[in-house]
């Protein structure tokens, strides 16, 4: 493997060792392509979503299956108690050592996930356990699967549905505390978990016996504030990509995985043949020719390209910014964006609070 960790290239230089990270909002397929790409270059997948490092609710938080891993190992998917605070801190303990285990087999580590914060700390050093400089031992190469908003809502409605009937309220259910209404802590923050609530404490208190409209009710609308949220939550995603590309100076590859969306949702909904072209075509072929050249290169070249969509999300219209029911365009800018980095050379560059939760 290009760039074992510590060796030494004919001029006597340290050749670092190398990391891919695949980064993207909810629902793009950031864990399917990391699973594609190990399979390619003989990898394993190392988890930074701080949801799924919790054992449980593994609907809700959507976690690979064991048939969707394809043999491929992963780490830090579950294993943490599903009311422990898994920390920024935490994660950077647990992603270096993973990382270095990885490389100790000659494989190469790829971290994919949506916790951007997590990934900033990790990398960038924001957290004592990433003092020693994760970026000065390892060279990155970074992907982004992006996908135009619109069509990535209508997906995350179709995935939603898709997790109800796989059983979400069911899963669900035992999170439930009558007693205690905090859902800031542990699992419990996972978008699905919260907005059960009102349905779950009418049901135990008996409102909803021999109600089947009042049930159903009940839960159609709980379902769309899960649709809605989810999709809060992808532009949240969305903000601290562009964040760390402009104002950390990340490099990264965009892939844009919109097309593959689109027949997910549209008349070839049924037709996984024309997805898997799609996503072969779109996503996972450049992808791989990014990676292979990434690992074959000596150290020291660009870490990514800067693609001509890296300013995409200051350009949106109001149409696309906006979560019906949930904010309009002039909310979502101006109330939960309360701070812009702004930089004289650059402009806006970086957002603030908001994109900082995620």
């Amino acid at each position: 493997m290009a760039g074992v960790n510590g060796a030494t290239a004919s001029g006597g230089n340290i050749i670092k060792a190398k990391v891919v990270v695949v980064m993207g909002a909810t629902a793009t397929g950031k864990s399917k392509l990391a699973i594609d790409l190990a399979l390619r270059f003989g990898g394993e997948v190392i988890n930074s979503d701080k949801i799924q490092v919790h054992d449980g609710l593994d609907v809700v938080t959507n976690k690979v299956t064991a048939a969707e891993r394809q043999g491929v190992p992963h780490h830090l998917i579950g294993g943490v108690s599903p009311d422990a605070d898994y920390t920024a801190a935490d994660f950077c303990r647990d992603a270096t050592r993973a990382v270095e285990s990885v490389l100790e087999r000659r494989r190469v580590p790829i971290i994919a996930g949506g916790s951007n914060r997590y990934l900033e700390a990790l990398l960038d050093g924001a957290e004592p356990a990433a003092a020693g400089g994760f970026r000065r031992r390892y060279e990155c190469c970074f992907l982004w699967v992006d996908s135009d908003l619109p069509v990535l809502d209508r997906y995350i409605g179709s995935r939603v549905d898709c997790m109800m009937e796989q059983g979400l309220v069911r899963e669900v259910r035992p999170f439930f505390r009558h007693d205690d209404a905090d859902y800031s802590r542990g699992i419990r923050r996972a978008v699905g978990v919260p907005e059960l609530d009102g349905y779950f404490r009418m049901e135990a208190a008996g409102a909803l016996d021999g109600d089947g409209e009042l049930r159903a009710r009940l839960l159609a609308a709980a379902v769309d504030e899960i649709k809605a949220n989810t999709c809060v939550l992808a532009r949240r995603q969305l903000q601290k990509i562009h964040r760390l590309q402009g104002l950390r100076g990340w490099s990264i590859h965009r892939l844009d995985v919109t097309q593959v969306l689109q027949l997910k949702v549209g008349d070839d909904s049924r037709n996984p043949n024309a997805q898997r072209a799609a996503w072969e075509t779109d996503v996972v072929s450049p992808a791989a020719r990014i990676v292979g050249t990434f690992l074959a290169a000596v150290n020291g070249g660009v870490e990514g390209a800067r693609d001509n969509d890296k300013d995409r999300f200051f350009l949106m219209t109001p149409k696309e910014v906006a979560v019906p029911g949930v904010c309009t365009a002039t909310e979502w800018f101006g109330q939960q964006l309360d701070m812009a980095v702004m930089s004289p050379s650059r402009g806006c560059v970086g957002l603030g609070s908001a994109a900082a939760a995620v």
